[in-house]
């Protein structure tokens, strides 16, 4: 891979990353009821996620998945269902304000579940897959050793990612420090519970191209 094809796919990962969806859902909603710090265990797992998606294209099963109908359809309903069910969980959280007392109530997730919880919103979303086959490809030279290259796309989608994603973290645990008011975070609780859902809404109309 030379350095300008690596260029034109670090500026890819970075719009990927920025590009809103269920990973930023997830990072926000982690960080307004975790805080930044636990919710780190959240970016872990949905770096975790991708992860998996490149090995799963790399190995030639993101190929079986875009052929194959079942298999497909298989996986997006997973995806669907999980998110529709984090949606449900973030709507029922508890409304607890942020002074410590509260925050040590809160964090009822212990970091593998949050580790867990996010490598499951990437590992679920067939999106993914299908786009990693359709453009990671593209900036793989053929005629060079392969698993260096797939090493060096997938250490700039984790730096890109843990950016981005600390980014959305950060941004809604600082807003926690103005929300002192139970139905404040209530109202916001149930906001981020209806974009899961909203999210589980849009990947279940997705479809293969073709």
């Amino acid at each position: 891979m030379s350095l300008e094809t690596w260029l034109a796919f670090f500026v890819a990962c970075w719009l990927i990353s920025l590009s809103p969806g269920a990973g930023a859902i997830s990072c926000m909603a982690a960080g307004l009821r975790y805080g930044f710090r636990r919710a780190l265990w959240n970016i872990l797992g949905l770096i975790g996620g991708i992860m998996f998606v490149l090995l799963v294209v790399v190995i030639g099963l993101g190929a079986l998945l875009a052929a194959s109908t079942l298999a497909f359809a298989i996986v997006k309903w997973i995806g669907v269902a999980y998110l529709v069910w984090l949606g449900i969980q973030q709507w029922r959280a508890p409304a607890f304000t942020v002074d410590a007392q509260a925050a040590k109530r809160a964090l009822g997730a212990s970091p593998r579940e949050l580790a867990v919880r996010g490598f499951l919103v990437n590992a679920t979303n067939p999106k993914g897959i299908l786009f990693m086959l359709a453009v990671l490809p593209q900036f793989v030279d053929p005629a060079r050793p392969q698993a260096l290259q797939y090493a060096i796309c997938g250490l700039s989608l984790a730096v890109t990612d843990l950016v981005v994603m600390s980014g959305y973290t950060l941004f809604a645990a600082r807003v926690l420090v103005v929300l002192r008011e139970p139905h404040h975070v209530r109202l916001l609780n149930r906001a981020f519970g209806g974009l899961f859902v909203a999210a589980g809404a849009a990947l279940a109309t997705f479809k293969r191209a073709g």
